[in-house]
């Protein structure tokens, strides 16, 4: 919420002088022409202690040494931080460049013979691909004001460009609190789903912590993901923007506090989604309620999962790198919460999504349940192995529609649900409007019908039509297994298309802002102070200072 990112800000000036006396500044590559005391980021991370500042000079730093943590082989990353409260800032953050390719290639290069592909896998396996900057269970690690390219995927865990790790797959959270802002993660190359970068920002198994003015492209799984954080997430995501990705913003078994902001989601295949699955991210499902029954300040309920005042459009984009679940979301849609529940969905824009604007629907898991375990944990054990999730005690509350479902498939609308059980609280739908005139949804009717929050549900809402639809369209039981009703027609990948490194997005008006003082970032004189008499206030003054 806004809060929090302005309370991390405003922290800046006061942890700055409660470390200053104590924390160094470590400065990568050429500044103003004055070098620093290292050329690699990782040499400088591997150097730090906590509560150090790494400041990083353009430049295109080729970083892949495949440093991985104790014990996790699979995690190799170009930037392993494992240190505590280091403070990490590039100074331009479109000219400093942390890149996967290989050393010698341009910037973020296209070509294949250009492109990393991390450590070999054991026993004749394909490598292991690689992850960009890994924060590897270090608290309140800051990454700020540069660029992240080119970490691709392989037969490891590995092509995630940015992520704070808690440890992935372990069920427990293992960080605390991280900033980071003024970030972009990309990746212009593409040869297939294997080797295919995966994420762009990331956090798993953490609690706590602010992305804020950051930038994704191009991902088959998503540009941002927070997830394997339950009920507390405490995290908050403003002024995003993530196109031509498989799914914009992913979030798995990630709920309580968590607020998306002032961002925008364009020219994805599906713009944004958080369910539930079955899976060791952490005991599902996802649900978005306050810890302890408090209330929002935002929402003034008891849903602190909260998506308020973005924009999301566009988002009808088949030709995008996608793989595993993410492939199965819808194109042509906005917003989708799969098994969701407690979320609220305030005062946003969808325009231009072709299938439908906003899905409430089940999710039906059909990956195997954690090591050692066969419970469904959270949802309905049904046969086949299904740990089913149903949706229910979301608010769509006060957005705006403009042109969605003009695929004009039956059920495309400008919002839908479906359900399969009773006796919970309803999804429900007030002062939504459309920009056009007619709000449209399926059923029919469903702001009408469900206009009062907090009702229990008697029956479920089925809506097989609109069911067929999106299993049609999101291809879930996988390409030419999944039935579509006659006459349905959505848009199918006809090749992967990558989109060029954005080169003029906003960096950091002054890099130096907190940092202590060093040769990039002198500490500025201080002027004395003129002595002037000081003339009784006129007639008429509020009695403040002369401004005379």
């Amino acid at each position: 919420m806004r809060r929090s990112a302005f309370l991390v800000l405003a922290l800046v000036g006061l942890l700055a002088a409660a470390t200053g006396a104590s924390a160094r500044v470590l400065r990568v590559g050429t500044y103003h022409r004055i070098k620093g005391q290292f050329s690699s980021l990782q040499a400088a991370v591997d150097a730090a202690k906590p509560g150090d500042w790494i400041l990083v000079g353009p430049g295109d730093y080729k970083e892949h040494r495949g440093k991985a943590p104790s014990g996790r082989a699979d995690l190799p990353s170009g930037v392993l931080i494992s240190t505590p409260r280091l403070r990490v800032r590039g100074m331009n953050r479109n000219t400093v460049i942390v890149d996967g390719t290989k050393a010698g290639a341009p910037v973020c290069s296209v070509r294949r013979s250009d492109q990393e592909w991390g450590p070999p896998g054991s026993g004749g396996a394909a490598p292991l691909g690689l992850n960009g900057v890994l924060v590897w269970k270090a608290d309140n690690v800051w990454v700020q004001n540069l660029t992240v390219c080119n970490y691709l995927g392989g037969s490891g865990t590995a092509g995630n460009e940015i992520w704070w790790n808690g440890g992935d797959g372990s069920g427990t959270i293992g960080g605390w609190g991280f900033y980071g802002s003024y970030l972009t993660a990309t990746s212009t190359f593409y040869a297939d789903e294997s080797t295919a970068a995966a994420y762009g920002i990331f956090s798993s198994n953490w609690s706590g912590g602010t992305w804020d003015r950051t930038y994704t492209s191009n991902f088959n799984d998503s540009g941002y993901y927070i997830g394997a954080c339950q009920v507390v997430c405490d995290q908050t995501v403003d002024h995003a923007h993530s196109e031509y990705n498989a799914l914009g913003y992913s979030g798995t078994n990630s709920g309580g506090q968590l607020v998306v902001e002032n961002s925008e989601f364009d020219h994805n295949e599906d713009g944004f989604d958080t369910n539930s699955q079955n899976n060791s991210d952490w005991p599902s499902p996802q649900d978005g309620a306050c810890p302890g029954g408090a209330v929002s300040p935002i929402t003034h309920t008891h849903s602190c999962w909260v998506f308020v005042h973005n924009f999301v459009h566009d988002n009808n984009n088949p030709n995008v790198p996608s793989s595993g679940a993410a492939a199965a979301g819808p194109v042509g849609t906005g917003l989708s919460l799969s098994g969701a529940r407690d979320d609220t969905v305030l005062d946003n824009r969808f325009q231009n999504n072709g299938a439908w604007g906003v899905i409430f629907v089940p999710y039906p898991d059909l990956e195997s349940p954690p090591p050692g375990t066969t419970t469904c944990t959270g949802g309905i054990s049904a046969p086949g192995n299904v740990c089913h999730y149903d949706d229910w005690g979301n608010a769509l509350v006060g957005n705006t529609f403009t042109h969605n479902g003009f695929f004009g498939n039956d059920t495309n609308a400008d919002f839908a649900e479906a359900t399969t059980t009773a006796g919970h609280a309803i999804n429900c739908y007030r002062g939504n409007s459309d920009a056009q005139g007619n709000l449209t949804s399926s059923p029919t009717g469903l702001q009408q019908s469900n206009g009062s929050c907090g009702q229990t549900a008697l029956i479920p809402d089925v809506d097989l039509p609109f069911t067929s639809q999106v299993l049609c369209d999101s291809q879930f039981l996988g390409a030419g297994s999944t039935p579509c009703p006659p006459g349905a027609n959505y848009p199918r990948r006809t090749a992967v298309i990558m989109h060029p490194l954005p080169r003029d997005l906003a960096t950091m008006p002054n890099p130096c802002a907190g940092v202590p003082a060093n040769p990039w970032c002198p500490a500025k004189p201080r002027h004395k102070r003129s002595k002037k008499r000081r003339r009784p206030p006129s007639h008429g003054s509020s009695g403040g200072p002369d401004q005379g």
